[in-house]
This record gives structure tokens, sequence and C-alpha cells, in this order.
């Protein structure tokens, strides 16, 4: 995680420099300042650290599925899917923010269900302070459920993806 002091000092410098833009990769989380905006719908400026697996979703396929629990759904005020298999893989949010299935409104979505996915492939953006966070896959699989509509609020570790990783 990057300190916002040592964030705060690296856009003052930029800002007095002649450079337009930097690049850092710190701890695993890539950054990039530029003093010139993007265009419209294009990439975004911070990769967000990886998604994160349920622990449910970590364990192994063997593993026995664990009881829905009715407190749990009716809490989240989401729906508990029809048929939710113990071998899906669930991608949560790493972060509290807003959830765009495409990086442009008018843009086709990054995956739909059924979309066959690969690691490293791009899932959502995650809005969080006006930064745009891309959410890339730690697994192969295909897209079973989508869990969140386009431009709703997300919390930290909410599930946004299940996926069958078959």
């Amino acid at each position: 995680m990057i300190d916002l002091d040592y964030l705060e000092r690296l856009i003052r410098v930029l800002d007095d420099s002649g450079i337009d833009s930097v690049e850092i990769e710190r701890g695993g989380t890539k950054l990039r300042l530029s003093k010139t905006p993007p265009p419209v719908g294009s990439a975004v400026a911070l990769t967000a650290p990886a998604p994160m697996l349920s622990p449910a979703a970590a364990a192994s396929p063997e593993a026995p599925p664990a009881a829905p629990t009715a407190e749990g759904t009716a809490a989240s005020g989401q729906e508990a899917p029809a048929s939710a298999s113990s071998h899906l893989v669930e991608i949560t949010s790493p972060m509290v923010g807003t959830f765009y299935r495409a990086p442009a409104p008018d843009a086709p979505a990054y995956v739909d269900v059924g979309s066959r996915i690969g690691e490293g492939d791009t899932l959502c953006i995650i809005e969080a302070m006006k930064l745009m966070n891309e959410l890339d896959s730690e697994l192969s699989g295909t897209i079973a459920e989508v869990c969140i509509d386009n431009a709703q609020p997300v919390e930290f570790g909410q599930v946004l993806f299940r996926v069958d990783p078959t």
C-alpha cells in the first residue's frame, strides 16, 4: 500500500518538474501519475491489488460445501443464487468504491455471464476517491454470475463475480 505522504510528495514533484507522467510499482501496487488527463474511456490511473478470494472459494473442490445462512443473505440485501455450487470461485472487491462493468459508458462490458477469462484479464473497474482501479483476474474460467449492477457502490470483500474454474 502506498503511503499518503509519499503520494503527495510524488504529486508535488511531478507538478514542479517538466515530466508529463510517471509510473511506479511499489509493494505490489502500480501507480501512474500524469499531468495530461487520459482520453475518455482509456486506461485507468491505478491498478488495484489482486482480487481477494473468499475463504469458501479458496477451499479445495473436494471440500464439502458450506451451508448457506439465511442471515447472511438477508443482512446483505442480496439474494443467494438459486443453485450456489461449491465449485464456483468468488471474486470479491479489494476496496470500497463504485463498480463499473466497462471502461466507458458507451463501451461494452469487460465480461458477461458465460465469458471465458484468463489470468490477468480485466474484469471491471472500481472507482475509489476519483481513481479508476482495474480489477484483474487471478484465475482462468468462465463467468458464472455477475453479482453487482453497473455503477453501484461496493464494499470491501463484497462478492463481485462467481467464476467456474473448469
